[in-house]
């Protein structure tokens, strides 16, 4: 039941900027076995790993996917754009005030408040969104580039398009190893590292891959059902390299632990997994990880604190159990730890 994935949390730990440099957050480790915590820095993960180990990262890119439109009032909207499809139309994400009614046209604004593009209303899609048309021949990173900005989550508090942090926003709201353009949100699990880290990590002998998982609806939409099976996921892509599933395979082969870098990591290796082995490609997924869940492709997860009554806390807790996972929890709540997207990490072995 949802209500058993439930937390209180004091506002004042919810992490509004990350740390600097980003390796100097607080790592949470938990044996998922004994349920013993200890407490660490970011920078000593190449520590507390093992020769040997494959590391998975989801080398997705976050886009500038906010955005600021108007109506024809003059009423101001927020939004996030989800994807295009192959229609040519956008996906969205809006909220303001009033009814939005088919056939209205948006205007995109960029920072400075001026009108950059039009955009027409066609219809509801699932969970909420709406589904525009922009301009003939429109590519959506372009425009985004010139009107969006870092999609952050709404508990990070930022005064809109004109905020001074804005810049910075969108080179911390992204990995030091996203190659792929796509996301909607961060894999913030992979947020706290840095080339030195990266480099300890290779140095140790720890082997890395890397899979992709746009991030999008799936990973931040609310569950709105009390009974988990009832919730259904909007759906996400994923791509395996044949790389990254061959060193995979190899890896488990040798007996040699898969540690997955966030949720998204797990679901993208999780939706690959099958009796024989990881396979490569890319597909949709609507993969919704909840116990109980038997793991076929991942022995250790690298992820942040997470918000309460969601798939991702689910997930977690599928991973090293419910009452482990929230002991834990209470235990970086009593000890000061920041949570949410700029937070500090847990690692669970």
């Amino acid at each position: 039941m949802l209500s058993d994935f439930d937390y209180a949390l004091p506002p004042d730990r919810i992490a509004q900027e990350p740390a600097r440099p980003r390796d100097a957050s607080r790592l949470l480790v938990l044996d998922r076995a004994s349920g013993a915590v200890a407490h660490h820095r970011f920078h000593e993960l190449p520590d507390l790993l093992a020769p040997g180990d494959l590391m998975v990262v989801n080398d997705t890119r976050v886009i500038p996917a906010a955005f600021t439109a108007a109506r024809a009032t003059g009423a101001r909207i927020e939004g996030c754009f989800l994807r295009a499809d192959e229609a040519g139309r956008w996906e969205v994400l809006l909220a303001g005030r009033g009814r939005l009614r088919a056939g209205e046209t948006l205007t995109l604004l960029d920072d400075a408040g001026a009108a950059r593009a039009p955009v027409e209303l066609l219809e509801r899609g699932e969970g909420g969104t709406w589904f525009v048309r922009p301009p003939e021949g429109t590519q959506a990173l372009a425009l985004l580039a010139a009107v969006g900005r870092a999609p952050l989550p709404p508990y990070i508090r930022r005064d809109g398009a004109r905020d001074l942090r804005a810049p910075a926003d969108r080179r911390d709201y992204q990995t030091v190893y996203a190659r792929r353009d796509g996301a909607v949100a961060a894999p913030t699990a992979g947020l706290h590292f840095t080339p030195r880290v990266l480099a300890r990590l290779a140095a140790r002998g720890i082997e890395r891959a890397a899979v992709t998982l746009h991030v999008g609806l799936a990973t931040f939409q609310p569950v709105r059902c009390e009974r988990l099976a009832d919730h259904v996921m909007h759906e996400e892509y994923v791509e395996v390299p044949a790389e990254s599933a061959e060193r995979v395979n190899r890896a488990r082969a040798e007996g040699r632990r898969i540690v997955a870098v966030g949720t998204t990591t797990v679901r993208a290796l999780e939706s690959a997994a099958g009796e024989g082995g990881v396979r490569a490609g890319g597909w949709w997924t609507r993969l919704f990880i909840r116990p109980p869940y038997w793991f076929r492709a991942v022995d250790a997860l690298v992820t942040n604190f997470h918000l309460p009554r969601t798939t991702l806390l689910v997930l977690v807790s599928a991973f090293a159990g419910r009452e482990r996972v929230l002991a834990a929890y209470a235990e970086a709540i009593r000890a000061g730890y920041r949570f949410y997207s700029y937070g500090d990490a847990m690692l669970t072995v």
